[in-house]
């Protein structure tokens, strides 16, 4: 199997698409246009990138070989092509029946326009949807109380990936604390390690440090509050330290010198940890792979080690929690017909993630599918050390926090990048009171 992974995250918000780059794969319509449902059927779209655009069509051309309500139509994009077709195609009235996202702001945006549809009773009349599924999921499709979104596919969260060959080499451990990391960047400088790799010119990547301190120092609710658009919410004293330990570490020289022109896109930042130029990396768990693919024998003579985040000394945050994506979302268009509908809701209840479907997901992609009780198969899988690792992780978190840059409105979202980039960019000249001040003056349009 080809165990390379997309490294780009699929959670930038669709505020931020660039222009339409490619176009839609024909799937099972005949001659329908891409995207078209033949014969009345109903029409999902999802995007491209093997493994999971593989699983994916299983899941449907499964469905269809059973259904007796109708069938689906596939179209599928490119991630920044796809964010510009389907805010297109939503704001015309002219949506897939299944809307795929990441949740958070952007479902929040369609169920206030009224554009897609309220799927709480359809919950409700299916409980043992919602029971096999890590309950964790469930937030980011709701809004105000109301289910808008189901989850789906594979959870991903974000965690310290660190190379043990050069912590063997300074004698030292993986950091337990805050304090410990501070402490490990003069011995990694004095070896002449880059103490930690960071992808900086594409800054969701440097987001990442700000979730995990903001949960680390100020707490859940803090973090939740972000996510909310509660008013003053970036002004929080514990969120201001935290954003100050952030800029201590730049200062410190924590991150490999040049991060600002790092690319994560192109994974350059998995091979600073991978070739030995740095000891360790905050990134998801979607990069797995693509290290495993590219680092030679890296994975396999057993030099990554992974953990979670290190905990803050005196923070109001646990050391359980974590972020990320929780997991993929379909929603429901609010224009469709109601037989279109229909198909939508057998294939939310009986199609999108079967137990078919979540072992290819764990032995074709190499991912977490978001379903209860499955640690034992994650266990038996190839890379099952690293498997029910990201398991323990989703299902045990107490907390398990969407990125901001997912749960803010698209508008919020790409004003947060821009302030990321001069919190960490300018350490000198941009404060986190100012960070604070733009992020709660947009948060509040």
């Amino acid at each position: 199997m080809d165990q390379k992974r997309t490294s780009r995250r699929s959670f930038l918000t669709l505020a931020m698409a660039t222009p339409l780059a490619a176009s839609a794969l024909a799937a099972c319509g005949g001659s329908s246009g891409p995207g078209q449902a033949a014969d009345g059927g109903a029409t999902i779209w999802f995007l491209t990138g093997q493994p999971k655009e593989d699983v994916r069509n299983q899941s449907v051309d499964s469905f269809n070989e059973s259904s007796e309500a109708g069938d689906l139509t596939v179209a599928a994009y490119q991630n920044d092509a796809y964010k510009t077709k389907i805010r297109t195609a939503i704001g015309a009235g002219q949506a897939p029946t299944l809307i795929f996202s990441w949740g958070g702001g952007s479902v929040r945006d369609w169920a206030e326009a009224g554009q897609i549809e309220d799927l709480t009773s359809f919950v409700d009349e299916n409980p043992e949807m919602r029971e096999r599924l890590f309950e964790a999921a469930w937030s980011p499709g709701e809004v105000d109380g109301k289910i808008y979104a189901v989850p789906h596919e594979t959870v991903q969260p974000v965690f310290l990936y660190y190379n043990k060959k050069l912590f063997s080499q300074i004698g030292a451990q993986p950091p337990a604390t805050w304090d410990d990391l501070m402490a490990l960047v003069p011995q990694f400088r004095a070896a002449g390690i880059a103490p930690i790799s960071l992808a900086g010119q594409s800054r969701w990547t440097t987001m990442m440090w700000l979730e995990f301190l903001v949960q680390r120092v100020a707490g859940t609710e803090a973090y939740q509050a972000i996510n909310n658009s509660e008013p003053n919410a970036w002004s929080n004293p514990d969120v201001l330290r935290a954003f100050s330990l952030a800029q201590d570490l730049v200062n410190a020289g924590g991150f490999v010198d040049g991060f600002n022109s790092v690319v994560a896109d192109q994974n350059a930042d998995q091979a600073l940890l991978y070739t030995d130029k740095a000891a360790m990396l905050l990134q998801g768990s979607w990069c797995f792979g693509s290290i495993k693919a590219d680092g030679g024998d890296f994975v396999s003579g057993g030099n990554l080690g992974y953990q979670s985040f290190p905990v803050v000394t005196g923070g109001k945050g646990d050391g359980e929690s974590t972020v990320g994506n929780p997991a993929q979302y379909y929603s429901i268009s609010s224009k469709a017909s109601e037989e279109q509908k229909q198909i939508a809701r057998d294939y939310l209840a009986n199609g999108v993630l079967t137990d078919e479907i979540a072992t290819a997901f764990i032995n074709e992609a190499g991912e977490v599918p978001i379903v209860n009780g499955i640690d034992d198969q994650l266990a038996a899988a190839e890379d099952g050390e690293f498997l029910s690792f990201i398991y323990d992780i989703a299902s045990n978190a107490p907390f398990f926090g969407m990125s901001w840059d997912q749960a803010l409105s698209p508008t919020a979202a790409e004003e947060l990048l821009t302030n990321i980039e001069q919190l960490f960019g300018n350490p000198g000249g941009f404060t986190p009171q100012q960070f604070a001040d733009n992020m709660n003056a947009v948060s509040q349009q």
